[in-house]
């Protein structure tokens, strides 16, 4: 049985939005609240990794970087360190798109020698914060690379067992081509309201 605890990643400075992204708001629910919804679908719960004041307000336990100031690969040691499942489902907080049926289908795409389970998009480069994780197999080697200097979480796949996931294993689900749309400047803040809608229209 597949046993899963759901980690959104908050804790970037937001420097280019302005504003905190886990608060901005897409089709009346902010950014966290569409990513638990999608998380939903095979975690137990979730958390927010992040060291900004004020994030116990989205409702949701805090868990803080165990390795300040060391970007995104940081944030990734933090929730396998917290994480008490054999499995960690890890989400920027500024993808706002991701989807139930794209973490199950992630699920069932794993195999048993995987470390991590870890989506391309469909330019090819990789999406290490849309991912799942082993702890058991990941956390130390994470702990390992940050000691080192390394703060790019594609390092951590390279030396792991990575089961990389092709863009033509997730073409047919809905809404595929959302999935991955980075929402990190107020410019792509309103290029998502509009697929949205547009997308809206189409229904």
């Amino acid at each position: 049985m597949f046993d899963a605890e759901g980690f959104i990643l908050a804790g970037g400075a937001s420097s280019r939005m302005g504003v905190d992204k886990a608060r901005l708001t897409l089709g009346g629910r902010t950014f966290t609240q569409r990513i638990v919804a999608a998380l939903g679908a095979i975690t137990r719960g979730c958390s927010v990794v992040s060291a900004r004041p004020g994030s116990v307000e989205l409702n949701l336990p805090v868990v803080e970087d165990v390795y300040r100031d060391c970007g995104a690969l940081g944030g990734l040691h933090a929730a396998l360190s917290a994480c008490r499942a054999p499995w960690a489902a890890v989400v920027s907080c500024d993808l706002p798109f991701v989807t139930g049926e794209l973490f199950a289908r992630l699920r069932d795409l794993r195999t048993e020698d995987a470390d991590a389970v870890v989506p391309r998009q469909p330019d090819g480069r990789p999406q290490p914060l849309c991912a799942l994780y082993s702890p058991a197999r990941c956390l130390e080697l994470a702990a390992r690379l940050l000691r080192e200097g390394e703060r790019r979480p594609r390092v951590l796949l390279q030396a792991a067992r990575t089961r990389w996931v092709a863009p033509a294993e997730l073409a047919d689900l809905p809404d595929a081509e959302l999935f991955f749309l980075n929402v990190n400047t107020p410019e792509d803040y309103e290029r998502a309201r509009t697929k949205l809608g547009t997308r809206n229209d189409e229904r």
